[in-house]
C-alpha cells in the first residue's frame, strides 16, 4: 500500500481501536468481538511493520488499552485514587492460529540458546488486578489502569471472598506483588443479569464486563454481592526465591492464594497443542467463562533474559479460542411483556449443552432482530451465551432449512392485554401503552416494589398474584391499606403469616429515600440511578419539580433517563400515588439534609472534574452547603468548572468555548471561606514536608512533576 493510503488506514484504525478500547474497559459496553478487535489491531501492526516511519508513541499498538477514564465526571473510575504500578503492567500477544504458537517458540528458542519448558495455564475472561502484600497482608489492590498508574480498588478487593486478607503458611517474602484477574462465574453472572432484566435494566454484554463493572463499584457492600472470584498466575517482587513460574505458583496456593490447577508444564510444542486442544473442548464444562490458553517460558531466569515490547512480554503469548456456540433447533417464539410494558420475543429451543450449562432459550430482542435474522419456526439456528439471563441467537443455518417452516410475525397488540402496542425507535422495542390496565405489567411494578433491594417486604409472586386476583392491590399504594382481615380471605393465609406480612409492610415504612425512589419503578431509574438522583436532589417534591436541565445536572443522569423521569411525573395517576404513600409514612426527604453554611454560590452552578485531596461527593456538599448547585456537565449556564488534577479534557475544552471560568481547589477554597478539611493551609509548602507527599498507609505517591519521593 502507498505510504499516503496507508497512512489514511493508520489513523482509521487508530481511531476504530481506541474508541473500542474506551468502550470495553472504560464504559464495560464492547461495540466489537474479540476476534474482530483483534483483526483490526493486526491490520494495524502490519501496516505501521511497512511504514515505520508512521509509528506514533500513542498509537494503540504500542501502549496497552487503558480501565481509566480520561473523561472525568460520569465515570465511576474517577471516584478511586490512583497509584503508580511498581512494575509495569503490559498485555498479551495474542493470536488464533496455532502456527504462531510455533513461531512464539521458535523466536524464545533462539533468544533463550537453551532447553527450556513452557507452563500453559487457562486465560480467564476477567478483568486483571494487582495485588500487594506485605508482611503477610493485603496491602492494596489496582487495576491495570493504563498499565502504569492503576486504580485503587483495595476495598473492593477485599470483598472477594477468595482473596485472602492473611495469608497463610510462612516463607512469603516482606513484600511482593501477584497478579491475575477478577472474573464472574456463570452462575453468579445469570443471576446478576435475571435482577437486570427483572428491573429492565441494561444487562452486561458478558461476565468480563460484569466483573470489571463490579469492581469499580462505588459502594463495597454491592461488590459483596456479586459473586466474583479471583485467580492469579504472575509473582513479582525483588530476589524471589524461585526458579520457575510454576513453583511460585506452587508456594503462593501454599500460602491460600487462589491459583489455578488447570495448568501444566509442557516441553514441546506438541504437548502445547495437546494441552490447547484438550480445553477447547472442556471448557464448555467450566462454571466460569474462559477464552483461551496462555502459554509462558517457565523459567524465570529466561523470562528477564528475552524481556519485553513496549506493550508486551517476549516470554508470553496467548492462544485464543474462537466464540463458543451451539447449533439447535427453533421450536417456538414467545412474547413476554415487562413490568415497563417492553415486549421482548424469546425463542423455545430444543434443549443444548452451551458455556457449562444446558440452554433451552435465547433472546431474540426484537422485531428488527428476527427480520434480519431472517428467521423461521423450525429454522436450526446458532446460539451464543451473550449478555442476557438467557443466551441470545446470532444466525441461522440455511443449509439445514427444511421445508414447512413457518415465518413469525411480531404481534401488533399486547399478548396479555390486546392494547396496540407503539414502537420505541431508538431502542427497536415494542411496548404496550397500557401501563394502568395491563395485568403484567400491573402485577410487576408490584411485585418490584415489594423486592429485596426496593421495600424489602417478605412476599413474592404467588403473594401478589393471590391479593391482585383478589381484588385487594392494584396500586403500589394498596399495600400499606390492607388489613388483616383482607388477609386472612388468601388461600392458605393464618393469623402468623398475615401479622408477618403486615409487620414487614410496617418496618418498609423506614425504607431510606434512595429505595422508596428505585421501588416506585420509573423507567431507566436502577438502583445506582436512584442513589444519584437522591443525593441530588434531597426530596421528592424537588425531584418532581426539576425541569430537564435540572436533571441533567445531576451525576448519571443523561438524556433518555431525564425525559423518562420527565413523562412519570407528567402523569397524574403517578403523582396520585405519590401522595398516597407519602400519607402513609413513606419517606419522601434524604434522611439527611446538608447543612447550609453560607450563600455564596447561591443561583451558581459548579461543575467538578478531577481528583482533589477530598473525594467529588465531599466537594459537591460543599458546593450545596455554599447554596449552590453542583452540575454534571458545562453549559452555557455553568459558573465555573472546578478542575482538579487529571480533569477531564473534553469539559476544559467546552468550558473554554463557552467563556466558563476555571477554578482550582485553591480558589474554590477561598471562594466558599475556608479551608477544605484535609487540604493544607497556604502557608504551608511542600519543600521539607515529606509526610504530606505519603498517603495514609504509607504507599509513596507522586509529586506534581509526576517523579517519585
Amino acid at each position: 500500500m502507498e505510504k499516503a493510503q496507508a497512512n489514511i488506514r493508520i489513523n482509521e484504525l487508530r481511531a476504530i481501536i481506541i474508541e473500542a478500547n474506551r468502550k470495553y474497559y472504560v464504559e464495560n459496553a464492547p461495540t466489537l468481538s474479540d476476534f474482530e478487535f483483534d483483526m483490526l489491531l493486526k491490520e494495524l501492526e502490519a501496516l505501521e511493520k511497512e511504514h515505520p516511519d508512521l509509528i506514533t508513541p500513542d498509537s494503540p499498538t504500542q501502549k496497552v488499552g487503558s480501565d481509566l477514564d480520561q473523561n472525568a465526571g460520569k465515570n465511576k473510575s474517577k471516584e478511586f485514587q490512583q497509584y503508580p504500578h511498581r512494575f509495569p503492567m503490559l498485555s498479551l500477544g495474542n493470536t488464533y492460529d496455532i502456527a504462531e504458537v510455533q513461531a512464539f517458540a521458535d523466536r524464545a528458542a533462539k533468544g533463550i540458546g537453551n532447553t527450556f519448558t513452557y507452563s500453559c495455564e487457562l486465560k480467564f475472561d476477567g478483568t486483571a488486578i494487582c495485588l500487594t502484600y506485605r508482611n503477610g497482608k493485603l496491602f492494596r489492590a489496582l487495576t491495570r489502569g493504563d498499565g502504569t498508574v492503576g486504580d485503587d480498588v483495595t476495598e473492593n478487593a477485599r470483598q472477594i471472598g477468595n482473596i485472602p486478607q492473611q495469608l497463610s503458611g510462612s516463607g512469603w517474602p516482606e513484600e511482593f506483588e501477584i497478579r491475575g484477574e477478577v472474573y464472574m462465574p456463570w452462575a453468579a453472572f445469570d443471576r446478576l443479569n435475571e435482577e437486570r432484566e427483572l428491573e429492565e435494566e441494561q444487562p452486561f454484554a458478558n461476565p468480563r464486563n460484569a466483573a470489571s463493572g463490579s469492581l469499580k463499584l462505588i459502594d463495597s457492600n454491592m461488590v459483596a454481592n456479586r459473586g466474583l472470584e479471583c485467580t492469579l498466575y504472575h509473582m513479582l517482587g525483588e530476589d524471589l526465591p524461585f526458579t520457575t513460574h510454576d513453583e511460585a505458583l506452587r508456594k503462593a496456593g501454599e500460602w491460600g492464594l487462589p491459583v489455578s490447577d488447570k495448568r501444566k508444564t509442557c516441553s514441546s510444542i506438541e504437548e502445547i497443542e495437546e494441552f490447547i486442544t484438550y480445553w477447547d473442548t472442556e471448557r464448555k464444562m467450566l462454571p466460569f467463562a474462559t477464552d483461551g490458553i496462555v502459554i509462558k517460558v517457565n523459567e524465570l531466569q529466561y523470562q528477564d533474559e528475552l524481556g519485553y515490547t513496549a506493550k508486551f512480554p517476549r516470554w508470553a503469548v496467548a492462544y485464543k479460542f474462537k466464540a463458543e456456540q451451539a447449533l439447535t433447533r427453533l421450536i417456538s417464539i414467545d412474547y413476554q411483556v415487562g413490568r415497563t410494558g417492553a415486549v421482548t420475543p424469546v425463542a423455545n429451543l430444543e434443549p443444548v449443552q452451551l458455556s457449562g450449562t444446558i440452554v433451552k432459550r435465547a433472546s431474540l430482542h426484537n422485531a428488527d432482530q428476527m427480520q434480519s435474522l431472517d428467521i423461521h419456526i423450525g429454522d436450526y439456528v446458532y446460539v451464543e451465551k451473550g449478555g442476557e439471563i438467557i443466551p441470545k441467537i446470532t444466525g441461522v443455518e440455511l443449509s439445514r432449512r427444511e421445508s414447512g417452516v413457518t415465518l413469525p410475525h411480531f404481534p401488533e397488540t399486547c399478548p396479555d392485554c390486546g392494547a396496540p402496542l407503539v414502537r420505541d425507535e431508538q431502542e427497536a422495542k415494542a411496548f404496550c401503552p397500557n401501563q394502568s390496565g395491563c395485568p403484567t405489567q400491573i402485577k410487576g411494578k408490584l411485585v418490584h416494589f415489594l423486592s429485596r433491594k426496593a421495600m424489602n417486604v417478605i412476599a413474592g409472586d404467588a403473594t401478589i398474584d393471590q391479593l391482585y386476583s383478589k381484588g385487594l392491590v392494584w396500586n403500589v399504594a394498596d399495600f400499606y391499606e390492607l388489613t388483616k382481615e383482607h388477609l386472612l380471605t388468601l388461600d392458605g393465609w393464618k393469623d402468623r403469616s398475615a401479622e408477618r406480612f403486615l409487620k414487614s409492610l410496617k418496618d418498609s415504612k423506614d425504607t431510606p429515600f434512595e429505595r422508596v425512589l428505585y421501588a416506585l419503578g420509573i423507567r431507566h431509574v436502577g438502583e445506582t440511578t436512584a442513589k444519584s438522583l437522591a443525593r441530588h436532589f434531597g426530596s421528592i417534591d424537588a425531584l418532581m419539580a426539576a425541569g430537564k436541565e435540572q436533571l441533567l445536572g445531576a451525576d448519571d443522569i443523561g438524556e433518555v433517563i431525564a425525559d423518562s423521569i420527565l413523562a412519570f411525573f407528567a402523569d397524574e395517576m403517578n403523582c396520585e400515588t405519590i401522595d398516597r404513600l407519602k400519607a402513609a409514612g413513606l419517606k419522601f426527604e434524604a434522611d439527611e439534609a446538608p447543612e447550609q453554611k453560607s450563600d455564596v454560590l447561591a443561583g451558581k452552578t459548579v461543575v467538578v472534574s478531577g481528583n482533589f485531596s477530598i473525594s467529588r461527593d465531599d466537594i459537591k456538599a460543599l458546593i450545596v452547603a455554599h447554596g449552590g448547585k453542583a452540575g454534571g456537565s458545562v453549559s452555557g449556564k455553568t459558573a465555573y468548572l472546578l478542575a482538579g488534577e487529571k480533569a477531564g479534557p473534553e469539559k476544559l475544552k467546552k468550558a473554554e468555548s463557552l467563556g466558563v471560568k476555571v477554578i482550582g481547589e485553591t480558589e474554590f477554597r477561598a471562594l466558599i471561606g475556608g479551608e477544605i478539611p484535609g487540604q493544607a493551609g497556604d502557608d504551608e509548602t511542600d519543600a521539607g514536608d515529606e509526610e504530606r507527599n505519603v498517603g495514609d498507609d504509607g504507599m509513596i505517591v507522586i509529586n506534581e512533576e509526576g517523579t517519585l519521593f
